[in-house]
């Protein structure tokens, strides 16, 4: 009963994003485009109808990601590196919108290897912005991050409200906001950052040392094995639907509202989830599948960087750009899931 409840909003869902402005019959550019963020965007501008070039180096991404678009005569896939200011420079002829998703994530990784996060997450930044800025590319849509409000004890998260960046991935990402706004300002570029607040879908990979929580906690579950939290599990995070962070991709690049540029906008649901209780929605989503199976939790050490809390106050970006999020995290868990239990 519970999964015909999901069904029915979720045609809902979808009938209203039709109803939003979209992309059409224009060049974009996706960089990170094979990735898990990136090949939904391109996924998405190739039903719509427009040329759309990917740039990617597979470090994170995967090629089975953009299977599809291979197929597509309107797109194109450049294996190639932020890092490389003349890469950058070529892929961006004809170029409408930019849709920077590349970086380098993950919090722990970047702890590990504080050099690579900033080469790639910085300085392939800047690259990708200073191409787009000689192309005179309409606008520069790019992938921020809720961690950059560090150690900010305030909540919900507001836009102007910044603590200290306890990583060297969320110092990497706020130094984009910072680039972003002075090219903004300095050459009349149009640039709008979103900040990402732990997106989740199909596609997010639940392998590897980095590995995203919601992914790892669904690939143990499935195999009748033990998540492991990190903490006590009373943790909380606003778990986002990758769906959102499209449609607010499209918002961001279709907005006519002169407020919105050059700014920066929270992406998310607006909605706190312990992960103890992310845990029981995917158990009781994979009960049919898990007959037999008495899963238990192992709660480990807290990792360093990690916050306590995190929860969106999207009202800027619901105001400025119309965003309103049509997955909340039991609706988008319920479309992951199957994607996971047909690819574990």
């Amino acid at each position: 009963m519970q999964y015909n409840k999901l069904q029915k909003s979720e045609k809902q869902a979808l009938a209203d994003l039709q109803q939003l402005p979209q992309i059409q019959n224009q060049k974009v550019l996706v960089t990170g485009g094979a990735g898990f963020i990136g090949s939904h965007l391109v996924d998405r501008f190739l039903e719509l109808g427009n040329e759309v070039v990917c740039l990617d180096n597979f470090s994170t991404g995967f090629r089975r990601n953009i299977e599809q678009a291979l197929q597509n005569s309107l797109f194109s896939l450049v294996e190639g590196d932020i890092r490389h200011l003349d890469t950058c420079r070529e892929l961006m002829t004809g170029v409408d919108f930019v849709f920077h998703q590349a970086a380098l994530g993950s919090i722990p990784r970047s702890l590990k290897d504080p050099v690579t996060t900033n080469e790639v997450n910085v300085n392939g930044f800047i690259n990708v912005l200073m191409a787009a800025k000689e192309a005179g590319v309409k606008r520069f849509i790019y992938a921020a991050s809720s961690s950059a409000y560090g150690n900010h004890q305030g909540l919900p998260k507001v836009e102007d409200q910044i603590g200290q960046q306890l990583s060297p991935y969320a110092v990497s990402k706020y130094v984009n906001e910072l680039y972003a706004k002075v090219f903004g300002s300095a050459y009349g570029m149009e640039t709008i950052g979103l900040r990402y607040f732990n997106l989740f879908g199909e596609r997010q990979d639940p392998n590897g040392a980095y590995a995203a929580v919601i992914p790892l906690f669904i690939k143990c579950i499935l195999r009748g094995e033990s998540p492991l939290i990190n903490g006590d599990g009373t943790h909380s995070r606003d778990f986002t639907y990758v769906e959102n962070a499209v449609e607010a991709n499209i918002l961001a690049a279709t907005t006519n509202n002169p407020a919105a540029i050059n700014e920066v906008f929270n992406i998310a649901c607006g909605e706190s989830t312990t992960l103890v209780q992310l845990i029981d929605y995917i158990l009781q989503f994979l009960q049919a599948h898990l007959p037999d199976k008495e899963i238990s939790i192992t709660f480990g050490p807290e990792r360093p960087g990690d916050i306590k809390h995190s929860l969106a106050d999207i009202s800027k970006a619901r105001t400025i750009l119309g965003y309103e999020p049509a997955y909340n995290v039991e609706k988008g868990l319920g479309k992951a899931l199957s994607w996971y239990m047909a690819h574990i």
